[in-house]
């Protein structure tokens, strides 16, 4: 891994932006970029902030994202969520180091698995599939997972029997193994 140091280039916003408005750059040197596979033509970033420090990775397709974890030997598991046939979101789920990558299939974000968000955390991945099952705290849980043939409260593996369905919609998930 190399290291630089760099200065924070900070301007005005101008136009609409409020009072006092600052942007924020900085310069990054061009062998990294170049190294990182971003040009003029493929320049789509991802940024990742873990409340210290600030990422910066090429953006990857589910196919990059997938090849690339499966030759670390990670486990992998991947995630069609539709409305009715309609197939709306895929989530690719790195289980290893709780990463993800999701690919939006329709522009209504009320169909899709996290609505505007397109890099959502592992946090927000868990809740989702939380959403997609009976609450933990209800009655008669022990007797329910019993009777779909679940050990014990686990998302995934209570949408891998129920597929995710509610009763209030026509959404459900398909999972697949990577």
């Amino acid at each position: 891994m190399e290291y630089r140091t760099g200065k924070i280039i900070v301007s005005a916003v101008g136009g609409t932006a409020a009072k006092g408005a600052k942007t924020y750059k900085v310069s990054i040197p061009s062998l990294w970029i170049k190294e990182m596979g971003i040009d003029e033509k493929k320049r789509n970033i991802e940024l990742m902030f873990d409340g210290n420090g600030i990422y910066i990775t090429a953006e990857k397709s589910i196919e990059e994202f997938v090849s690339q974890k499966k030759a670390m030997g990670h486990n992998l598991k991947k995630l069609n969520f539709y409305d009715d046939k309609e197939l709306c979101s895929v989530i690719c789920g790195d289980f290893t180091d709780k990463t993800l990558k999701v690919q939006n299939h329709t522009d209504d974000v009320v169909k899709t698995a996290f609505g505007n968000n397109k890099l959502p955390s592992w946090e927000e991945f868990m809740n989702f599939l939380e959403e997609r099952c009976i609450p933990k705290e209800r009655s008669g849980i022990r007797e329910y997972l019993e009777a779909i043939g679940v050990a014990e409260y686990n998302s995934l593996e209570i949408i891998k029997k129920t597929k995710g369905k509610m009763a209030e919609d026509k959404q459900w998930i398909e999972i697949e193994e990577i």
